[in-house]
């Protein structure tokens, strides 16, 4: 990972300097996923077989990259000395995850699976080339971790009551205005991995139709209601119109998405605090027409809403 990360720091040093970033987190995740494509990557299998075999995998790849960055160097032998460091701490949690979850399902037991990032990034469905490189929807769930898709019982899509999005890539429905700074204020919205602030704007339905078109989701969870607690009145984009005329989904065409003018319907706010609510019933007027805004939308139920940060601020339905 260590030339990986070399590569993505000259690489993305050109991009920003053409104003071309995709707002990667710069880990190299990126080129490690290009030597999977290229038939040329290291896998975990590597690391428990022949030992010249791997050396041999490792030197070709650092000699590709010193071919391709001529004006850096990049040392295979010192390469390989780091990666046999970890050798010994990786190879005891390496298993065949295939045989492994086919008999953890044959026993009958339960596996929950969570997606990492989130639709709109997935490397095939997502906002490209403002995506992360692999398959963040249920599909990822089989090439992932060899499951067959028959076994597949429930898909839970997770949503927050409004949108947001960390690095580069239109963003619809974003808030640049004294709103869009209250709700990153009041929700905390800061990446994880890079500590960014995320971009936030109003809960973009088209984004949510077009995620559940790809993965059919049988239940959805709508997290940080509470946030939404002191707006006065709240935007929920529910149609895109490109040059005066309705679309039907959400545009591949990066371009499009650029011009596109979202439709809102205008929601009054319920103005009190939702973080002690435990059932829905119990929930403000205005808060339960939201929630039943978002279900009427996509025909999907709404299993579970989070109302705060405690583990148990959650109202099951």
């Amino acid at each position: 990972k260590q030339w990986y990360q070399r590569r993505v720091a000259i690489t993305a040093g050109e991009a920003e300097k053409q104003g071309n970033s995709l707002g990667t987190t710069k880990k190299g995740i990126g080129p490690t996923y290009s030597t999977k494509m290229q038939r040329t990557g290291i896998r975990m299998a590597d690391l428990l077989g022949d030992p010249a075999l791997l050396k041999e995998k490792v030197c070709g790849i650092v000699r590709d990259y010193a071919l391709r960055f001529p004006d850096h160097s990049f040392d295979s032998e010192e390469e390989y000395r780091r990666l046999e460091l970890f050798i010994p701490r990786i190879t005891p949690m390496i298993k065949d995850t295939v045989l492994y979850m086919n008999e953890a399902l044959n026993s009958n037991k339960k596996i929950l699976v969570e997606g990492a990032n989130a639709a709109m990034l997935d490397i095939d469905f997502g906002t490209y080339p403002y995506v992360t490189s692999s398959n963040c929807t249920v599909g990822g769930v089989c090439t992932g971790l060899g499951i067959p898709p028959t076994k597949i019982s429930d898909v839970l899509g997770v949503v927050k009551a409004y949108t947001t999005r960390v690095g580069a890539g239109t963003f619809p429905t974003e808030l640049t205005d004294d709103i869009g700074n209250a709700m990153a204020d009041i929700g905390h919205e800061y990446g994880v991995t890079t500590g960014r602030r995320r971009r936030c704007g109003w809960l973009d339905l088209m984004v949510l139709k077009y995620s559940h078109m790809v993965n059919g989701f049988t239940r959805l969870a709508v997290t940080k209601l509470d946030i939404l607690d002191t707006f006065k009145e709240l935007k929920v984009c529910v149609g895109y119109k490109l040059d005066g005329k309705d679309l039907l989904s959400f545009p591949a065409d990066h371009a499009l998405l650029e011009r596109i003018e979202p439709v809102y319907t205008t929601i009054k706010g319920w103005n009190s605090p939702t973080v002690d609510c435990r059932t829905f019933d119990s929930l403000p007027d205005q808060a339960k027409k939201y929630l039943s805004t978002i279900e009427e939308f996509l025909g999907v139920k709404i299993g579970w809403v989070g109302v705060g940060q405690s583990r148990d601020s959650i109202i099951i339905i």
